[in-house]
């Protein structure tokens, strides 16, 4: 066992160093986090001993040493710790292995272990660590880099832009005194040697794409006027990081009262935000704004500023393997769409599978490219699949859109009556909304807003959820959302002209959220391929009639006569998550074919003119969903023999085949001529979904009066007809 030793921590993020040294002679070592991390409080766990850095290996490795570690390198505590080189192979010795911690050492050199130096490992073996990104509070980063050659990484506790009285009450805060807290205190940089890079990453972290000039002057006069506490260190950005703590700390500046920064003054950062955050005065926005996203979007994601990456390319949508993926290139994306610098580059699809080609493999990004598009990537590579996806989490500005909304009454956080703070009669109340035409997007945008990830279900009775009596009054009315909006605020609504005939208490509205939503997709190929005429003769057809499949035309039709069927298949992927677990009174029973439909109409068939007349219409009722089939090594979870659980589980499809009833579009009255065949899943937004844009399949048909050719089926709203 290892003496004990006294610490003194040299902190940092991509390179996260600690010293640690003896009470009597025990040589100094530190601690870093490196290696390839796609979040700045986590990576490969190397040791600084004897004059050379080395790595840990995993063997009897456990979350217990994952603390220590991540406690002396600042963090409040660990998340989890990973084997098998997870953030690269390092290099050099493997100074520890076997180590034992219970987790109340102040040090990994506290810890027991073979001793330095002694192991049987390979860097495939070595460990790594995932740290809680909160600071502990006060912690004092004693900074010594005298027993190593390379620079570290900048490390305080927090950072903030502190911004001049007149522009606190601005939403969100893009100007201020830059102040870094540093062993319990906020302190002051000099700006003698600060950099545009340094704001550039400076504004990325929080929410920001980039910087913009300022008046210096007023900061000058209360520079002046205020007393200095300024921070020992400068700092040296390159400006492709994707947090300042990212950055090597610069010189160390002589600490001399009010005279530390002669003829310079504290740091001011001034940030451009995207165009879906511009500041405003009051707290709520007027308007919603539709960020233009011409090569790059995300979708997906539950969160503001994430999702799946996808790129544009030659008038179709596609996805980005995962291979080489990382922060940086993240970062680029962030940027490109109006958000700050990445917090996370996800892979393996975390974000749910997109559709279509995969455009883009191996991207490597220098982190200054205006788009993704402009980052190299291998045209080569092939054989990515959707399992591969990459997505991002991005920065985005301190909003203060939680503090507008509630959830009241609810078991749990994730569900409620919904409640607003609203001004009436000069005064903030809160308030309950009204549920008429509240749905599932409406719904979507509250889940969001409040951080809470996708809607599971839109009430429109909440009597069983007693909220806060003093918010029972409805303040809010004729909400409708389009499912974009950042706020509930920003969706139609009656404004302070309440008019609400139900009036709320029992009937006000209420959600609930989840963190994992269904990603339903039609498979269009399937379509294509089946596709085909059938003549059949009323008489055959009288269920269908009672269920509406037919065209209006077949009530006055006699029971000799044919009905001309245009017949398909259709097979539905869950590429997210779903399951319908709605109670039976929402279950629509319909008497001849003897079975509970889950939704009315769960899928719209319309065939179209070529400007977009529907010409005749279909429908089905999503009379069961089940897993009809599934993608290798995932197992069937839903069946709806004898009553059983219906959904779709992720990695499963439904198929609806050509031959059941319903499942056509009645064309008897259709003159021949080209046509556009659309089917819309999910059309009422019954299911709540991670992403809807996919919800829409459409065809080029040709009918020449005996025979229909169907072609260029394609998903999604970008389709070249």
């Amino acid at each position: 066992m290892l003496h004990p030793v006294a610490i003194l921590c040299v902190l940092s993020t991509l390179l996260c160093v600690c010293t640690a040294q003896s009470d009597s002679s025990a040589p100094v070592i530190q601690l870093r986090l490196a290696g390839e991390k796609r979040k700045h409080y986590e990576g490969r766990v190397e040791v600084f001993y004897n004059g050379e850095w080395g790595t840990v290996c995993d063997d009897d490795f456990s979350i217990y040493a994952a603390q220590v570690v991540c406690r002396e390198l600042g963090f409040i505590d660990a998340v989890s710790w990973v084997p098998s080189a997870k953030f690269g192979k390092g290099e050099g010795r493997i100074w520890l292995d076997n180590v034992h911690c219970s987790g109340g050492e102040k040090s990994l050199a506290q810890c027991e272990s073979n001793g330095f130096g002694v192991s049987d490992c390979k860097h495939s073996e070595d460990v790594g660590v995932v740290c809680n990104q909160k600071r502990i509070p006060g912690f004092k980063f004693i900074r010594n880099q005298a027993n190593s050659e390379e620079a570290v990484t900048m490390q305080v506790e927090d950072v903030r832009i502190r911004a001049t009285y007149s522009h606190r009450k601005r939403v969100p805060i893009t100007e201020g005194f830059l102040e870094v807290k540093d062993g319990g205190k906020w302190r002051q940089i000099c700006n003698k040697e600060w950099t545009e890079m340094n704001s550039r990453v400076t504004c990325g972290m929080y929410g920001f794409p980039g910087e913009k000039p300022f008046n210096p002057r007023p900061y000058k006069l209360l520079a002046k006027r205020r007393k200095k506490n300024y921070w020992g260190f400068s700092v040296n950005c390159t400006g492709n990081e994707a947090d300042l703590s990212d950055c090597k700390l610069g010189r160390e500046i002589q600490l001399k009262g009010n005279d530390t920064c002669s003829k310079g003054m504290p740091v001011v950062v001034s940030c451009l935000p995207g165009r879906a955050f511009a500041p405003s005065v009051s707290i709520g926005f007027s308007k919603a704004y539709r960020v233009e996203q011409p090569l790059v979007r995300l979708r997906g994601g539950a969160m503001i500023g994430e999702g799946r990456v996808e790129v544009l390319k030659n008038g179709e949508w596609g996805t980005v393997c995962d291979d080489n993926w990382n922060i940086r290139a993240a970062t680029v994306v962030c940027r490109e769409l109006g958000f700050g610098s990445a917090k996370e580059a996800l892979t393996g699809a975390r974000l749910g599978q997109g559709i279509g080609p995969v455009h883009m493999n191996e991207v490597e990004c220098s982190g200054f490219e205006k788009s993704l598009t402009e980052c190299y990537f291998n045209r080569d590579s092939l054989g990515c699949s959707h399992e591969e996806d990459a997505a991002v989490r991005c920065n985005v500005p301190a909003m203060g859109f939680r503090n507008r909304l509630r959830l009241g009454g609810g078991r749990n956080p994730y569900e409620g009556r919904v409640e607003v703070l609203a001004e009436r009669n000069g005064s903030l109340v809160w308030g309950a909304v009204c549920s008429d035409s509240w749905g599932t997007m409406e719904a979507m945008v509250v889940c969001r807003q409040l951080g809470l990830g996708f809607a599971s279900h839109a009430f429109q009775e909440t009597w069983y959820w007693q909220g806060d009596s003093s918010a029972d009054s409805v303040v809010m009315s004729g909400v409708r959302c389009s499912g974009t909006e950042l706020t509930l605020d920003q969706c139609l609504h009656h404004g302070k002209h309440v008019d609400c005939p139900r009036g709320g208490g029992r009937f006000a509205a209420g959600v609930s959220c989840t963190q994992t939503a269904p990603d339903l997709v039609l498979n269009a190929q399937v379509v294509e391929q089946t596709t085909y005429l059938e003549d059949r003769p009323m008489y055959a057809l009288q269920c269908a009639h009672e269920e509406h499949c037919l065209a209006t035309s077949a009530n006055k039709a006699d029971s000799s006569s044919y009905r001309r069927l245009l017949r398909f298949s259709s097979q539905i992927h869950n590429n997210g998550h779903f399951h319908n677990n709605s109670c039976m009174k929402l279950f629509f029973y319909f008497t001849i074919p003897r079975h509970y439909h889950s939704m009315e109409v769960f899928t719209h068939y319309d065939l179209l003119s070529l400007n977009g007349t529907k010409v005749a219409e279909g429908h089905k009722a999503s009379f069961c969903l089940e897993d009809t089939q599934c993608d290798e090594g995932i197992q069937k979870r839903y069946e709806c023999a004898n009553f059983g659980a219906q959904g779709i589980t992720v990695g499963c499809w439904d198929t609806y085949r050509h031959d059941i009833d319903c499942q056509w579009i009645d064309i008897t009255d259709v003159k021949p001529g080209d046509y556009i065949l659309q089917v819309v899943i999910n059309p009422n937004y019954e299911v709540a979904e991670s992403d809807y844009t996919n919800n829409i399949m459409k065809c080029r048909s040709r009918y020449d009066g005996h025979r229909i050719w169907t072609y260029n089926c394609h998903i999604g709203e970008t389709m070249s007809l």
